[in-house]
């Protein structure tokens, strides 16, 4: 099985799963752009109870069932939580080694910078992908 491992820039939170994830998706939607700091959030979806996460957390409800995790020492934003799912997705940016990531589809593509061109020939929705 894959294992996933990263943390935050200094050190302080550290995560792992051993299992492989769900999806690995690009969400070009405005909260993730604001949570992340960034045109848009690359990350891989994992069951919760998959993900160990160790460390000091810090975290904020970015809509009603969403909870963003982050370092409360050097801020960086490490994942977005959906308890009612169960899912949680890790930003690929905190990931060890994020050439592994391999984006299945591009998300929420309405509101994506009008400077960004997509032509990696993955799938595009403009809202949530289907069911």
């Amino acid at each position: 099985m894959a294992r996933h491992q990263g943390g935050c820039l200094c050190g302080a939170v550290r995560y792992s799963a051993d299992a492989p994830p769900i999806n690995e998706r690009i969400c070009h939607c405005r909260l993730c752009q604001k949570a992340i700091g960034a045109a848009f959030n690359a990350r891989v979806l994992f069951r919760i109870d998959d993900v160990t996460i160790e460390g000091p957390l810090a975290t904020v409800n970015t809509s009603p069932d969403l909870k963003r995790g982050f370092c409360p020492s050097c801020g960086t934003t490490m994942f977005s939580r959906r308890d009612s799912a169960g899912i949680i997705g890790i930003t690929t940016g905190s990931l060890d080694d994020p050439s592994g990531f391999k984006p299945q589809m591009h998300i929420f593509t309405a509101s994506k910078q009008p400077w960004l061109v997509l032509d990696d020939g993955l799938p595009q929705y403009e809202g949530a992908p289907p069911a």
